[in-house]
């Protein structure tokens, strides 16, 4: 059974979740729920994973491992899987429920002990809990960063349309939520809020971080990788690779770093963007505005050991988000010993310590970040001194050694006292 000495020797744990790794992609979710599954299965954990039907060629196998799949049905005119307001609005409180509702058999067949799920895949779930409480395992519910809510921040990525369109989708987790025995909390600045909008109380609520697995992260590059890297891109010694990892989306805020940009001519930096999106061109466009194309390099979409090769060819890492969740990326680049320059957004806040681990300013501020970045650039300014200090606050706090011995404390405690009960 899962407790917090770091065991989970006989605990059979169903795992419901819209999108895992590498069966799904490689977003900050699907990453975080495969490093979470890979260190319970480590730790001695059954887990039988609920999702749905692989989208890539990538078979993970592995001791204690199983997959169940459910098809994900999009509705006519809700754009593709999970990646528009309005299929997040309907087809995945759908796919919740079927899901949800396979959990339940499996846990009436006896094969699972408990049960943990993202959001409102637990839908289904939840209801057979709510209907017959005492036929059902517990069920631990982690609502990840709440942008259905707005976020941490309240602001729904800058798009207020979200607030209505979102509708269904926040009662669904409401829902999921009050049916829980214990729901999670990945950052510090969503435990208010998971208190406000999901109504639970505050013995209920577990803050594990999301966290990034280190080991990987050193396998998949080194400091020789970094130089390859920058040579192959005539990057000169003296230049400061400034790096950004993001969907590019406005609400990550690029827009804002190229302004910012634009006034830091006088010192020596590249830009590297790392990522995709649709928001593309109009990154570009505004790019080329402000002049700074030529030391501008948007590298697009890359496998896992180029991106880890950019870490260690980076200065620093430059997050300008104007809404954010917990931030993997800005742990995977604390974790390659970079300093940080962030916006004070969602979870970054745990993690950019102003003075220690890099720099904050608020969300849409270019002077500030420009400010920020110039004090960041100086001659003077300790980076290396920040980039220690930031593998040590990951080490400490947000390595999935930590926060997998954190969730076994979890489900060990909901265990005991499910035999109490």
């Amino acid at each position: 059974m899962g407790d917090a000495t770091g065991t989970a020797a006989g605990l059979r744990l169903a795992v419901l979740t819209r999108a895992i790794a590498p069966l799904h992609g490689v977003g900050g979710l699907e990453r975080a729920t495969q490093d979470l599954v890979r260190h319970l299965l480590d730790r001695g954990a059954a887990v039988t994973v609920l999702t749905r039907p692989p989208t890539a060629a990538a078979p993970w196998s592995q001791l204690g491992l199983s997959f169940r799949f459910v098809p994900y049905v999009t509705f006519p005119f809700a754009g593709r899987r999970g990646t528009t307001i309005l299929d997040r609005a309907t087809a995945y409180p759908v796919f919740g429920f079927r899901l949800g509702r396979l959990a339940a058999r499996a846990v009436r067949a006896r094969e699972v002990d408990l049960v943990y799920g993202l959001g409102a895949s637990t839908l289904g779930y939840a209801i057979a809990r709510r209907r017959a409480p005492g036929a059902t395992a517990p069920l631990v519910m982690n609502p990840q960063g709440l942008e259905e809510f707005g976020g941490p921040d309240g602001l729904y990525g800058g798009r207020p349309s979200k607030r209505l369109g979102y509708g269904p989708l926040r009662a669904a987790v409401r829902y999921c939520a009050a049916a829980a025995d214990r729901v999670i909390a990945t950052d510090r600045s969503l435990e208010p809020l998971i208190a406000r909008t999901l109504g639970v109380a505050a013995d209920r609520v577990s803050l594990v971080p999301n966290a990034v697995d280190l080991a990987s992260c050193d396998a998949l590059a080194s400091p020789r990788d970094g130089q390859r890297i920058r040579q192959a891109r005539a990057i000169g010694p003296a230049e400061l690779v400034l790096l950004s990892v993001a969907r590019i989306e406005r609400n990550k805020g690029l827009h804002v770093l190229a302004d910012a940009l634009a006034s830091l001519a006088d010192l020596p930096w590249r830009w590297v963007v790392v990522g995709d999106g649709p928001f593309r061109g109009a990154l570009e466009a505004r790019i080329a505005e402000r002049g700074i194309g030529a030391r501008t390099l948007l590298a697009g979409r890359v496998d896992d050991a180029t991106l880890h090769a950019w870490y260690e060819a980076a200065s620093m890492f430059v997050h300008p988000t104007q809404y954010e969740g917990s931030s993997i990326v800005t742990l995977e680049a604390m974790a390659h010993r970079l300093p940080v320059v962030a916006s004070a957004a969602g979870g970054l806040p745990d993690k950019v310590r102003p003075g220690e681990t890099g720099w904050l300013v608020p969300p849409g501020d270019a002077a500030g970040l420009a400010g920020a970045l110039r004090a960041a650039m100086h001659p003077g300014a300790p980076l290396e001194a920040m980039g220690r200090a930031g593998r040590a606050l990951v080490e400490a706090e947000f390595s999935w050694a930590r926060s997998a011995d954190r969730m076994l404390a979890v489900f060990g405690a909901i265990m005991r006292e499910a035999t109490i009960t």
